[in-house]
């Protein structure tokens, strides 16, 4: 099904559209950058291989980041965690991002504010070949970063969940292999809680695990040339990206245990 309201992109942009999306990314990613910074603790294992891979990958080397989904505010918060502020100023080098039409682009005023912060509307239900995946895989063949919450949805229980394949297709069909950074994070969901009211807390913990870079050119080459399908293709490298979050949530898990007993310390020491 198309989507409810009009294409939100344009497709030659302005200059005063560009400057008018650069101001709006600029200002969610330095207000999230001081959030996480000043009223949130948070711990980052890795952080230098997310700042490599966006500040100095191959430019005509995409990139894909993939991350657990725990609350409505995981982006811009995280990015905001994990990247200097010069990022959050250069439209070129900042992420795009895929977010649910149904939930972020419910009213035009909305539609006009995530648009203009690089986040593609998304179907839910509509499979890998919507109009918005086409989007995101053109912005793959320029050399783009995308950010993909591989699960869909936010993910209340914390389990491991079977990924969606649109980030399948996004490798798979790419006209160079994206490199790809995987990474888990806890706590988030005690920042913005998933329930009423919805209001945001300070002073919350946050730990964020990043993996190593995945580099999956030969798999997919390989694939290629034994004739095997998209479809084929796209279950392989997802089910890697899935490994991956396996791997990483115990690691994140004992981080956050750290986290919270360093701080339960602290605390302690001061009363």
């Amino acid at each position: 099904m198309p989507l409810s309201f009009n294409w939100p992109f344009p497709e030659k942009p302005t200059r005063y559209y560009k400057a008018l999306s650069t101001v709006t990314i600029g200002l969610v990613g330095t207000l999230s950058r001081l959030w996480m910074k000043y009223i949130t603790s948070v711990r980052i294992e890795n952080v230098d291989i997310l700042h490599n891979a966006v500040l100095h990958r191959d430019p005509k080397r995409s990139l894909i980041t993939t991350a657990n989904h725990h609350s409505c505010l995981d982006d811009p918060l995280l990015i905001g965690a994990t990247m200097p502020y010069r990022v959050f100023w250069n439209r070129q080098r900042m992420r795009w991002s895929l977010g649910a039409d149904d939930i972020v682009f419910t009213v035009r005023r909305h539609q006009r504010f995530f648009s203009l912060g690089k986040t593609i509307p998304i179907k839910r239900g509509d499979g890998v070949y919507q109009r918005p995946m086409d989007f995101a895989l053109e912005q793959i063949n320029q050399g783009d970063w995308m950010h993909v919450f591989p699960e869909g949805k936010v993910n209340l229980t914390k389990e491991i969940m079977r990924l969606k394949w649109g980030v399948g297709r996004l490798i798979a069909e790419a006209k160079i292999c994206p490199l790809v950074v995987p990474f888990y994070h806890l706590g988030m969901d005690s920042v913005l809680p998933n329930v009423e009211p919805y209001v945001p807390k300070i002073g919350q913990k946050v730990s964020i695990y990043v993996g190593e870079p995945l580099i999956l050119d030969n798999l997919v080459e390989k694939m290629k040339k034994e004739n095997r399908s998209l479809e084929n293709i796209r279950k392989a490298v997802t089910d890697i990206i899935q490994n991956e979050f396996e791997k990483l949530k115990p690691k994140c898990e004992e981080l956050h245990r750290q986290h919270l007993e360093n701080s339960s310390s602290s605390t302690s020491s001061k009363t």
